[in-house]
């Protein structure tokens, strides 16, 4: 297994587990990236602040990374710009129609015991497989 390194994935999980946790005890909500990102699309008058926080929270502790790091992780990008616009595109219509994305239900929903949140979750991780699988192996 390439670059595998279980102590970063270790500190991230945990760091992820406590953002979850600290943000459903503080504040009452879950931590799903899809619905924070919709209600800023959709603002409800005094709604708005924790969202923008928590936005810039992501964005400004990806900064941190990189700067931590001594500069940006290289990726690779294997397909054409219209092939990405339309993977996030089918990503969004996907949160929407499954009434959340990973982070709200394979995170915050399981956490909950949600069953609705286990489905959603075993399809994501399904379709996932399946996705590799045809991509690397059949086209």
């Amino acid at each position: 297994m390439e670059g595998f390194t279980p102590v970063s994935g270790l500190v991230g999980g945990i760091l992820i587990g406590l953002a979850v946790a600290l943000m459903l005890l503080l504040n009452g909500r879950l931590a799903g990236i899809s619905g924070i990102v919709d209600g800023l699309l959709a603002p409800k008058p005094g709604d708005t602040g924790w969202r923008v926080a928590f936005v810039a929270g992501l964005m400004l502790g990806a900064l941190a990374y990189v700067v931590a790091a001594g500069g940006p992780a290289t990726v690779d990008v294997l397909v054409s710009p219209p092939v990405l616009v339309l993977g996030g595109l089918l990503v969004g219509f996907g949160t929407r129609m499954g009434s959340g994305c990973t982070s709200g239900h394979g995170l915050c929903g399981l956490a909950l015991f949600s069953r609705r949140s286990a489905v959603a979750t075993a399809v994501f991780f399904g379709v996932a497989m399946l996705t590799v699988f045809l991509t690397r192996h059949v086209f």
